[in-house]
């Protein structure tokens, strides 16, 4: 059953009728056409029973008429007619030229008549510009609305994060002399937002993010290099109610530092004279030692070979030709960077080189220092371990014990260090049983050593888990393992805390194996 409902719009001051049923669905027609604009809601906010009209952006681009359609929650999919298709021309206009177009019903009454009982979440309003007959859509005005509950609606997404701005200034103001401290304030709108700011010079961080407090936050930097800088402060909300922000970039410009004075002083050894061919050091001290460069040697103004790079603020020339007679040494500094650091010149000094008196003659005396040696031994070499016992877990045989001492003797002449490695075979006994040698580990220790000497033990080896007598891995003893490492004259003694893993399934006996310990 239809009913006839009259609304008239207090804005445009026309009545329009309207036909509306239960079920309004829009008739079946052509796509819609490309979004052209955005609508907006004459009342921020109402309740289902406010009427309210929607305003196009702009004016439509084409056709005579329009249309609105309705869809959301509980509407069909295809969405009901909000405003019937009618003419362009009864409609006022706003400031921007567009349309404004009241709807024909309460967002109840919508709901009422396509029985649906509850309002809730997002409903969207889409208005085509179209021929007074046909289906030619010439372009659509989209906007929306939602429901915070079942009666009450506002034009903004109640969901959203709140949009925020981020502008960045800096103090002092630029330019600033490079290695002037420069702070970076980053403030952020709206001043509740929570989150963090990253600095950035030119798209590279400066620093780490640093947190906002009461909507800014700070970056301290004297290390901006000379030249122009292009800082932006980037805003990172922690949650979801605020949305990222970046600021514009700030030009900011670094001048060079003006150049450090510099000081250099000249010593010659010997003092103040020398023999003919003797050797002569001339060296040159610079000041700040930090200063970097070279230095140019020279004697009556001629330069002395080439210049000789600075070092820890000094540089030294060494020569045995300098010829017979009175010379004048001085000793120039050239920086590498003329714009960090000034060159100076040492005060002359006064040097003379008198006449070769004679020649010395030699003799050589030599010692012959024997090679020494290495030797390692052991005095007791029968080890025997407990019976091994069910470990808690009821999966493994397990014993310990302690390795006898090891003896290492150095006596090599130049000192070249030891190293005392240990490796295992296959504990067998005697018949077609064993246990793998990778089951037993190791733990070095030092019993003593020379006071000359300086022993490094080697890393605590552990037991393999009760691997299989064929297993070819690596674990335990079974590879070489170092037992000590060792440098300085005298003796060393070593030894171990062994542990050993027997896998359930041995058979009963006595099994042996022999470990090989190496010193070299």
């Amino acid at each position: 059953m239809f009913e006839h409902r009259l609304l008239r719009s207090a804005a445009a001051g026309l009545a329009t009728l309207v036909v509306a049923g239960t079920v309004s669905v829009l008739a079946a027609g052509s796509a819609n056409a490309a979004t052209v604009g955005s609508l907006t809601t004459s009342v921020a906010n109402g309740l289902d029973t406010t009427p309210f009209s929607v305003s196009t952006s702009a004016a439509c681009p084409g056709g005579t008429n329009l249309s609105v359609s309705l869809t959301g929650a509980g509407f069909p999919a295809a969405g009901v007619n909000a405003v019937a298709n009618t003419s362009q021309s009864i409609y006022q206009t706003n400031s921007s030229g567009g349309l404004v177009v009241p709807l024909t019903e309460t967002m109840r009454q919508y709901a009422n008549d396509n029985g649906v009982t509850t309002l809730s979440g997002r409903y969207d309003f889409d208005l085509m510009c179209r021929g007074a007959f046909g289906t030619t859509d010439f372009g659509d005005f989209t906007g929306s609305i939602w429901f915070t509950d079942n009666t009450h609606w506002q034009n903004t997404d109640p969901n959203a994060a709140t949009p925020t701005t981020t502008t960045v200034a800096a103090n002092p103001a630029s330019p600033v002399t490079a290695g002037t401290s420069v702070t970076f304030t980053a403030t952020v709108s709206p001043a509740n937002a929570a989150g963090s700011v990253q600095f950035a010079d030119g798209g590279a961080a400066l620093g780490a993010a640093v947190a906002v407090s009461n909507g800014t936050a700070t970056f301290t930097t004297g290390s901006l290099a000379a030249g122009a800088h292009s800082i932006t402060a980037a805003f990172t909300p922690s949650g979801n109610g605020f949305s990222a922000s970046t600021s514009s970039a700030l030009a900011y410009t670094v001048n060079p530092a003006a150049a450090t004075p510099t000081t250099t002083a000249l010593a010659v050894s010997p003092a103040n004279t020398a023999a003919q061919f003797s050797t002569v050091s001339l060296t040159a001290t610079v000041s700040p030692a930090a200063a970097a460069g070279a230095v140019q040697f020279s004697d009556n103004g001629t330069a002395l070979g080439s210049p000789v790079a600075v070092s820890g603020g000094s540089a030294t020339f060494s020569s045995s030709s300098l010829a017979v007679g009175a010379h004048s040494f001085t000793a120039t500094f050239v920086p590498t960077n003329s714009t960090a650091y000034v060159g100076s010149t040492s005060a002359a000094v006064p040097y003379s080189i008198t006449a070769f008196s004679g020649s010395s003659a030699t003799e050589t005396i030599t010692t012959t220092v024997v090679p020494g040696s290495l030797v390692i031994s052991v005095p007791d070499n029968q080890v025997t371990l407990p019976s091994p016992t069910l470990d808690s877990a009821g999966d493994l045989f397990t014993t310990s014990g302690t390795l006898k001492p090891v003896t290492v003797t150095d006596s090599r002449a130049g000192n070249p260090g030891w190293t005392v490695s240990g490796q295992i075979n296959d504990f067998s006994d005697g018949q077609s049983h064993a246990i793998n040698g990778e089951n037993l580990g190791w733990t070095p220790t030092v019993v003593d050593n020379s006071t000359a000497q300086t022993v490094t033990l080697g890393a605590a080896v552990p037991a393999a888990n009760g691997v299989a007598s064929g297993d070819n891995g690596t674990a335990g003893l079974k590879q070489s393992r170092t037992l000590a490492t060792g440098t300085g004259l005298g003796t060393t003694h070593l030894s171990a805390s062994l542990t050993l893993n027997v896998p359930t399934t041995t058979v009963a006996g006595t099994y042996t194996a022999t470990l090989t310990l190496t010193a070299i």
